[in-house]
């Protein structure tokens, strides 16, 4: 097996400054959160900016110091091996990879519901017809395969055409009151309002969700940062460029929502074809911007898709080349340098996972479990992020800022908060206990999957150094 330094200069370097501003964008802005922060009305500003202080600050600035401190293919995964050992790096691997893999399967699942507001009450339906579902999720998966085998030169185009859809929707969006105002009709649009929320269990939930959920990401990026071209700068300068244009985005596109759609009727899953359909109709000129902007959001789920899904076949890759993992993980195309056996495995997985949590419940139920489960593991993948400046050894501490042990302690007490409260389903549920006991069962049993496999996977590399040593 090849070392890691050898390993990772025979990967192709495409990615550019434009393609990781276009991607931080694209796995940061969900277009989901808009809806989730509209359940607070006219106090999403004020939940935004405390969320975007408490957590999303201290992210940007440990991605931006930790990246630069190891810019290496493995983002969080090479930072928190170097922090803790083998063990820790294994375990936030494995945590930042089922994350990957059930947020791309979330996605895929959410695509039907955004394809019935694209075809309108005709197919209100189609979310609950789950043979029909599944077919479309099979040639979508199949579509995002083939891209990542085909490798970044290629894949990159998709994630940035996403990006640059997803800015237009947004766009549109926080424009979208100035139609019910040309017409006359009374709307109460406040984009920056200041409301106290109701103090209650729902509203520690809908901002535990904000507070992690819908910031999360920026990290992601450096997964990647051994395709990407000069990563140790230009990563950094990704963070700097799209944080601004990130916080507008939720701030201004929430305030739509919150204006275009009555509170209690929010969909969860698809607010902001909701808001295009309610605002816009389903006939004449509205009829066919609100078609444009769904084909848009269409465009940046795959994108979305794509992006994520070829993170998670970069991290067994990068734990290989530290024999974590098997090496049949690190076997790359001869020509396109992209880990077939990696984006093979993966594919069967996130399939796996769409049938798994889909049987037996509602489409929004199974969505927010589906969401919920994955955002925990990415939750403690982050407290590994978030203690390296304060745990983790001290020669690599020594090399990182003094404050950074602030900014991080800060974002370490809010990502425990958000683990602690995302249990709670802001959904109806057929029973929030066995909703709660679902979720916490799921991250405890994959971690001491993890930690069993981390073992008998030791064992096995030792028997195969003695081995060659004896054969020495």
């Amino acid at each position: 097996m090849p070392q890691r330094a050898e390993a990772e200069q025979r990967l192709h370097r495409p990615l550019r400054l434009r393609d990781l501003v276009l991607a931080q964008i694209l796995c940061v802005v969900g277009t989901s959160w808009v809806g989730v922060a509209g359940g607070l009305g006219r106090a999403q500003s004020l939940i935004w900016v405390a969320a975007m202080l408490l957590f999303y600050l201290p992210m940007a600035a440990s991605v931006i110091c930790l990246n630069r401190a190891m810019p290496l293919e493995g983002g969080l995964y090479v930072w928190a091996r170097t922090a803790f050992g083998d063990l820790g790096g294994f375990l936030a691997a494995w945590n930042l990879w089922v994350y990957g893999l059930a947020v791309t399967a979330t996605i895929l699942y959410a695509i039907p519901t955004e394809i019935s507001y694209l075809i309108g009450p005709a197919a209100r339906g189609l979310p609950e017809n789950r043979p029909l579902c599944l077919a479309i999720v099979v040639v979508l998966l199949a579509c995002i395969t083939f891209a990542a085998f085909r490798g970044l030169e290629f894949g990159k185009w998709i994630h940035n055409i996403g990006g640059i859809a997803i800015l237009a929707v947004f766009a549109g969006l926080i424009v979208l009151p100035l139609w019910p105002l040309a017409h006359h009709a009374h709307i109460h649009y406040t984009p920056f309002s200041i409301a106290a929320p109701p103090i209650n269990l729902r509203t520690f939930a809908l901002f535990g969700q904000m507070l992690f959920g819908a910031l999360c990401g920026l990290e992601y990026i450096a997964i990647l940062a051994g395709e990407s071209r000069d990563p140790a700068r230009s990563i950094g300068q990704s963070v700097v460029l799209s944080s601004p244009i990130i916080c507008a985005m939720f701030i201004l596109g929430t305030a739509s929502v919150v204006a275009l759609v009555p509170r209690g009727r929010i969909d969860f899953i698809a607010p902001i074809p909701q808001a295009m359909r309610l605002t816009l109709g389903t006939s004449g000129i509205g009829n066919l911007v609100a078609i444009l902007a769904i084909l848009l959001l269409q465009l940046r789920l795959l994108g979305a898709t794509s992006y994520l899904f070829t993170g998670v076949t970069r991290l067994p890759m990068a734990a290989g080349w530290n024999h974590l993992v098997p090496e049949w993980f690190t076997r790359l195309h001869p020509r396109r340098r992209t880990p077939t056996n990696s984006i093979a495995c993966t594919s069967l997985l996130v399939l796996g996972l769409i049938l798994l949590f889909s049987s037996g419940v509602h489409a929004q139920e199974a969505y927010q479990l589906l969401t919920n489960a994955s955002l925990t593991h990415y939750e403690v993948a982050y407290v590994a992020m978030f203690a390296i400046p304060l745990f983790g050894a001290a020669a690599l501490r020594r090399t990182l800022p003094t404050w950074l042990k602030w900014t991080s302690a800060v974002g370490l007490a809010s990502t425990l908060f958000s683990l602690f409260i995302s249990a709670f389903p802001f959904v109806h549920v057929v029973s929030a206990r066995s909703y709660a006991a679902k979720i916490i069962a799921t991250i405890l049993l994959s971690n001491l999957i993890a930690i069993v496999f981390y073992r008998f996977r030791s064992r096995v590399a030792q028997k195969e150094e003695a081995a060659l040593t004896d054969a020495a």
